[in-house]
């Protein structure tokens, strides 16, 4: 098995988005696999831009992704059935790189581990990089947050914690990486809102005293079915009780 780190920066966040900087790194290796940016076949927005700083004049003299000279061998690898692909709220990235033809077969989520080992649901939020400084993780000065490569060595560093949580729960790496593929695999249900007017209500209260809220949000994540997944799941499940 071969565990990919992964992070995408992007033009935007909605269904038409595409990626505009990718980093990756194998497991316990310093040197990355790809740390480019690309120039996206639709404009990058200024609230992205805010984010992470890469402008339409950085890329304008690079390739499209699917035109670099290295997409070919980072399709095989990335859909390679030996190869699992890590990434922090993954359906966001695998969404981007399935727009580019890119789809792999397996993959985990740091930001699905992070919840499932909160069972209580006591963290204010699970971002990366609000985990890297609540976890006191190590990591080198460089990583900045917002880019990609500093993403993916915070991401290695996040998972090497989650992955020694999960080893003391299952015995051995390798059932606790077979618990890791499975959480991943399945839709989170969500307990608490973050965000909006009803920021840290529990949503089985709300849905008793706002229930056109919910459907009303509902019908927002149903625009972004990619990578809104989990609210959607969650969101179907407290409408129906």
């Amino acid at each position: 098995m071969r565990i990919i780190f992964l992070d995408t920066e992007t033009t935007g966040n909605s269904d038409k988005d595409r990626l505009c900087q990718l980093a990756m790194k194998d497991r316990f290796v310093d040197e990355p696999l790809v740390d480019a940016t690309y120039k996206p076949p639709v404009p990058i927005s200024i609230e992205s831009m805010a984010i992470h700083h890469i402008t339409e004049r950085m890329v304008a003299k690079r390739p499209l992704f699917k035109d670099a000279a290295e997409y070919s061998g980072l399709k095989d690898l990335l859909e390679h059935e030996d190869t699992v692909v890590v990434a922090h709220n993954a359906a966001f990235d695998l969404a981007m790189l399935a727009r580019e033809g890119v789809v792999p077969k397996r993959s985990i989520c740091t930001y699905k581990l992070a919840y499932a080992l909160d069972p209580d649901d006591v963290m204010p939020n699970y971002r990366l990089q609000y985990l890297r400084y609540l976890l006191d993780l190590d990591v080198e000065a460089e990583a900045e947050a917002h880019d990609a490569l500093g993403d993916v060595l915070v991401l290695e560093a996040l998972f090497g914690r989650l992955a020694e949580k999960m080893k003391e729960r299952h015995g051995t790496e390798e059932a606790a990486l077979d618990a890791m593929l499975a959480i991943s695999a399945r839709p989170l249900l969500f307990t608490t809102i973050r965000f909006g007017k009803y920021s840290g209500k529990k949503l089985e209260e709300v849905a008793t005293t706002d229930r056109k809220y919910l459907e009303w949000l509902l019908g927002e994540k149903e625009k972004n079915p990619a990578t809104e997944a989990d609210w959607i799941y969650t969101l179907k499940h407290y409408l129906a009780t």
